[in-house]
């Protein structure tokens, strides 16, 4: 993460952090990850606690795997998943910067020769 306003990302860190945004915004996969801040889980777990098939789970874990949130292990024919904390952290600090760094301020004023 750059340190100063005007810095500006690099492709893929954009990239890394709109696949993220992109993940969060389904509310089932908010679901999952916040079943999975507790501890590390099954497939046939976070299917009988979110009451979904596990076809329509494995889409939602490879989007979050796709977008980092999530890493995934395999112990003899069982997957377990957790949270890919340090994708958080990059996201965490991301949006720390506009806090930090994004003062509020008005736009100059248009003038009639301006193309605005």
């Amino acid at each position: 993460m750059k340190s100063s306003a005007s810095a500006q990302l690099s492709q893929s860190s954009a990239q890394a952090i709109a696949a993220s945004f992109h993940a969060l915004a389904e509310p089932l996969r908010v679901q999952i990850l916040d079943l999975l801040r507790a501890r590390e889980l099954c497939v046939c777990d976070l299917c009988e606690a979110l009451n979904t098939t596990q076809s329509k789970l494995s889409f939602h874990l490879k989007v979050l795997k796709e977008a980092e949130l999530v890493r995934a292990r395999q112990q003899g024919r069982w997957i377990y998943y957790s949270l890919n904390l340090p994708q958080f952290v990059m996201l965490e600090q991301y949006l720390a910067e506009y806090r930090r760094f994004s003062p509020i301020v008005p736009a100059p004023a248009c003038s009639e020769a301006s193309d605005c």
